[in-house]
């Protein structure tokens, strides 16, 4: 008997316009609309501040309150300097990676629209074999095919403006999803499914749930600092990707195991709370959704912690999806743990009781 399929057509077309809509850090706004026109029919009132972190919101009037959270930006460059020959050197805008740059075309926002250029790189055949020099920050440049500074100008390029990539989703051997921006992209779908298997199931939650989609998360987790303060929760289940350490050059014995189609991926660190982990766990054991675990040392680096040191301490926990190749263009996860992250947040947040303290002293 074939399983049920939980990602219905409609799912799949939201997130390929979703990820397929640059959002970086900073100007998150327009992808930010389309996760809330997709949410619409499914919960009761939005929230948005004033950097652009969006928030749906069921059962807006509850005083216990419960986030379950992703964050909506990308990693991105910025034009940092215009050399008198018209190439344009860049600055990071979050933690891109300088070693995939070269041979890439990148999409220039400018008030104009979007400019078309390109990570040059020197031919082999030019390069010392006795000093070859790797791409770095300082020696990498787009080439928008003008002959000087003025020329690039004339296009509305200035310093400041953000640079994306282009990369596109798509799915590789029926059951792999590949686009830049997965992270975190995935995580604002996928607590966006959440909400519409909530509607479509017809559940009543004891609580207020709000659906967070941050910004600049990619920066230091600024968005997610931002919106606790106007949230003021009590729980929050936040949802990141980590890596698979399957692949080459990763070394398990420092990074740990983490494998995509295994399952999503429970966080043990000192900003997770451990009863609203174990209840997670618990969760998944007695749904039989697979999952692994990942112990993470001083902090998380995600959202998590921000929420958790939050508002005198927010009951905190984090799913993470695995993922293959993170901050590339080819980033990949596998639709089974796309599904049972879902899941698991699903059948956890059924589990959660109004006014549930996860004191560690009851």
């Amino acid at each position: 008997m074939a399983k049920k399929q939980l990602l219905n057509k409609k799912s799949m077309d939201f997130l390929e316009k979703y990820l397929n809509n640059a959002s970086p850090t900073g100007y998150e706004w327009e992808g930010q609309k389309i996760w809330m026109n997709y949410l619409k029919p499914y919960v009761d009132e939005f929230i948005t501040d004033t950097y652009g972190t969006a928030v749906a919101v069921i059962n807006p009037k509850a005083k216990f309150k419960v986030v379950i959270e992703g964050h909506a930006d990308e990693i991105s460059w910025y034009v940092n300097y215009i050399s008198d020959n018209g190439l344009i050197y860049v600055v990071r805008n979050g933690g891109s990676d300088h070693q995939i740059a070269p041979s890439k075309i990148v999409n220039i926002h400018t008030k104009k629209g979007i400019v078309k250029g390109v990570f040059g790189w020197p031919a082999i055949h030019t390069r010392s074999k006795a000093k070859e020099q790797a791409p770095k920050p300082d020696n990498i440049c787009i080439d928008v095919g003008a002959k000087d500074k003025a020329e690039v100008e004339k296009m509305g390029v200035h310093v400041g403006c953000v640079i994306t990539y282009p990369d596109e989703f798509h799915i590789l051997n029926k059951d792999k999803f590949v686009c830049r921006a997965l992270d975190n992209r995935m995580g604002g779908f996928m607590i966006a499914e959440v909400a519409r298997l909530l509607h479509e199931n017809k559940k009543t939650l004891p609580f207020g749930l709000y659906v967070t989609n941050s910004v600049q998360e990619e920066i230091g987790l600024r968005g997610a600092e931002m919106i606790t303060q106007t949230i003021k929760p009590n729980v929050a289940i936040v949802t990141d990707v980590t890596h698979d350490t399957t692949t080459p050059m990763i070394e398990q014995k420092t990074q740990g195991y983490a494998e995509i189609g295994k399952g999503p991926v429970v966080a043990y660190a000192p900003a997770v709370q451990q009863k609203l982990r174990d209840l997670i766990t618990d969760t998944a054991e007695e749904k039989k959704i697979p999952f692994q675990r990942a112990a993470l040392s001083r902090a998380t680096g995600t959202d998590t912690d921000a929420f958790a040191y939050s508002n005198g301490g927010v009951a905190s926990a984090l799913i993470s999806l695995p993922l293959r190749y993170m901050h590339t263009t080819v980033e990949m996860v596998h639709k089974d743990d796309v599904e049972n992250v879902i899941k698991l947040i699903y059948e956890t947040l059924l589990k959660i009781e109004d006014g549930e303290t996860f004191s560690y002293f009851k």
